[in-house]
């Protein structure tokens, strides 16, 4: 599964990206729009009826229905989900979104919401930092390598992201510290090339139990929507198997787009390798 994640400070941008992704065929199951925004949710749902007609549900005052999952986080509030990808988003990261409601719910106090005993915490965290901001989110979530080039291609021209000349490809270089795994990375972690290499090689370490990792970002200077996305999968993954994983060395291109995005609070951040190995504590640094 291909993820794109695109940030948004304004609510007309992320307009037109919601409508250039359904304009390039990428359906609308493959789609969600977070938001904490009521008035935002409910504008999206009248102004993209067109693109969304296979949508259900209803509420007085707006021209089509919508699915929307509701989630209350802490320290933020309730988040509306709009596109039948949520529960499915929500659930990928964790959330415990709880089920789709329709879109009256948005007006209902007594709509379900996520009980004291479903997972909210680490998992979720990117969703928390980037909303309560007032920032919304786009994500698409497709098996098709093409859709999900061409939604990075949308995302990353009208989301908050990196722009400029692409470097050249991934590659990456696994080495043991004590017990921590540091993984090397230079190049560009994209769609269909870097994404895919980042995956296989957390997916790895997690299925040998490695719960200690390092990311050295220090040759990477390109990240695109899809990257971005990989290396939140990556997050929660780790933290699935009840590890740490730690970002090192990033460059000023990497470290303005994950403050914009305000992704920099989510992630574990060390200034360098020594600081990153230090912060696991004593018992993962051994000879």
């Amino acid at each position: 599964m291909e993820t794109a994640i695109g940030v948004f400070a304004s609510r007309d941008n992320a307009e037109r990206a919601f409508k250039e992704l359904r304009e390039r065929g990428v359906p609308e199951d493959s789609i969600v729009f977070l938001t904490r925004s009521e008035s935002d949710a409910k504008t999206i749902a009248k102004e993209f009826g067109a693109y969304v007609g296979g949508f259900v549900g209803g509420a007085a005052g707006m021209t089509t229905g919508v699915v929307a999952a509701t989630l209350l986080l802490p320290g933020v509030g309730t988040i509306f989900a709009l596109g039948f990808g949520a529960a499915a988003l929500l659930g990928a990261a964790g959330a415990g979104a709880g089920a789709t409601v329709s879109s009256a719910a948005v007006h209902d106090p007594d709509a379900p919401q996520p009980t004291a005993g479903e997972k909210s915490s680490e998992d979720n965290a990117f969703f928390r930092e980037v909303l309560k901001e007032g920032r919304s989110l786009i994500a698409v979530r497709t098996e098709s390598k093409e859709l999900a080039t061409s939604a990075c291609q949308v995302l990353d021209r009208l989301g908050i992201g990196m722009t400029g000349p692409v470097p050249l490809k991934m590659q990456t270089t696994t080495r043991q510290v004590g017990g921590v795994t540091v993984v090397d990375i230079t190049g560009r972690i994209t769609v269909g090339e870097g994404n895919v290499i980042l995956r296989e090689i957390v997916r790895d370490l997690a299925e040998k139990g490695k719960k200690a990792i390092v990311l050295n970002l220090e040759e990477v200077h390109y990240i695109d929507s899809s990257g971005v996305g990989e290396l939140v999968k990556a997050h929660t993954t780790i933290r699935g198997q009840g590890g740490q994983l730690k970002l090192v060395n990033l460059n000023k291109r990497i470290h303005d787009l994950l403050e914009m995005t305000r992704l920099s609070t989510v992630f574990d951040i060390q200034k360098d390798e020594a600081s990153a190995i230090k912060s696991f504590g004593g018992s993962q640094v051994v000879a």
